[in-house]
């Protein structure tokens, strides 16, 4: 029972955070940014909230990785409000590299087809 509250908590958790990104954070440097996934601790204390951005540069990363610094704060209050759990879970905003390591296989795959024919 508990594996599926923490699920259903961070379905909840994701939904709402890009609901709050696009509406409620003003900050130009989240413009663009997608959470692709949540992990809440089993105590519900805290959150890994993993996201992506369309940019590869560095610096559009670093940015990223500012604004959601500076927003936490409002991210978390907005989520106490919005969700009906006892303690709003610590957040943390860990960039995800999963779409980038899925492109890198594509590309490597493609390289491989044509160096067949």
């Amino acid at each position: 029972m508990a594996h599926y509250r923490v699920g259903r908590l961070e379905q909840e958790i994701q939904r709402e955070v890009n609901d709050i990104l696009l509406k409620r954070v003003r900050d130009p440097r989240v413009q663009g940014i997608t959470v692709t996934g949540v992990e809440v601790t089993g105590d519900l204390q805290q959150a890994t909230i993993y996201y992506s951005i369309l940019s590869d540069k560095a610096s559009d990363g670093e940015k990223a990785a500012a604004g959601l610094t500076k927003a936490t704060g409002l991210i978390r209050s907005e989520l106490g409000s919005r969700l009906n759990i006892f303690k709003t879970p610590e957040l943390q905003f860990e960039r995800d590299q999963s779409v980038k390591y899925g492109s890198r296989i594509d590309e490597l795959l493609n390289k491989l087809h044509q160096e067949d024919r």
